[in-house]
């Protein structure tokens, strides 16, 4: 039975901070609230801090989880109010079915494979340097560095994570609302083979990070580029997008990225079905 967390986390506490900046921290401090071994599951986790004063850690588990220690060290305890909240996800799943709009928010980690990138890095190169048969050369993973690339990674893929993003609402396009999925033209002719036309639709990026650490404390440095998509989905295929919603979408899933999550549209169920 799938959980889901929220963790009130102070901004103020050494700890807290150790939070914001590291996302092999978080993972040690998820990995260390689940009552199983480290092989049994893999949970996903997102740092929501759009009030930088009040972030929250929300996590998402296949068992019930703990976390006192999160509490403890980087929390507010002894504070008035619900310093966390652990709900049992199974009834939002139980809504997710083809034509039901929600919002959603999801932070990923936009990446492409390249065999023959640009700018090499350092180990890019070297590992060039080692191989015998170029033509058969591995893809090298990169992250998709400005917004419009992102934006594109999240809206061509969409489909297969069993959703799609609404056109705009609004006209024009509300501040923020992002462009950048290909329209289908009912009338090609009248459109030029060389150009693509763009659709405003209901998301925008509300965050985007980039994070260096190494595993383990050593070795090689990890770069995880971090972007958070918000805005408004429909349900194309429930069996995909509950799969998403539970195993992630993405690379980088233990540091941060990945977690999908849903809520309900208020009067949007009733005039879908």
């Amino acid at each position: 039975m799938p959980y889901l967390s929220r963790i009130r986390i102070n901004p103020l506490r050494a700890e807290s901070r150790r939070y914001l900046e590291s996302p092999r921290a978080v993972h040690g401090a998820v990995m260390g609230g689940l009552p199983g071994a480290a092989d049994d599951e893999r949970p996903l986790w997102r740092m929501d801090s759009d009030v930088p004063h009040r972030p929250h850690l929300v996590v998402l588990t296949r068992s019930r989880p703990d976390w006192s220690h999160v509490v403890e060290h980087a929390g507010w305890p002894g504070a008035d109010g619900d310093h966390v909240l652990v709900r049992d996800y199974a009834p939002l799943l139980a809504l997710v079915e083809p034509g039901r709009a929600f919002a959603f928010r999801l932070t990923a980690n936009p990446v492409q494979n390249s065999p023959t990138p640009t700018s090499p890095t350092a180990a890019m190169r070297k590992r060039i340097a080692a191989e015998q048969d170029p033509a058969r050369r591995r893809g090298f993973r990169m992250a998709h560095r400005t917004a419009a690339e992102q934006l594109r990674w999240f809206l061509e893929r969409t489909e297969r994570w069993g959703f799609t993003v609404p056109p705009s609402r609004t006209d024009p396009p509300a501040s923020g609302l992002e462009t950048g999925h290909p329209a289908k033209s009912t009338t090609a002719s009248r459109t030029p083979p060389d150009r693509t036309d763009t659709v405003p639709r209901e998301v925008r990026i509300t965050a985007r990070h980039r994070r260096t650490f190494t595993k383990n404390g050593r070795g090689a440095k990890v770069v995880i580029t971090s972007v958070t998509f918000e805005g408004h989905l429909e349900v194309t295929d429930a069996e995909a997008l509950t799969h998403h919603l539970l195993h992630g979408i993405g690379p980088a899933k233990a540091y941060g990225c990945g977690l999908l999550t849903l809520a309900p549209v208020r009067g949007e169920a009733a005039r879908s079905r």
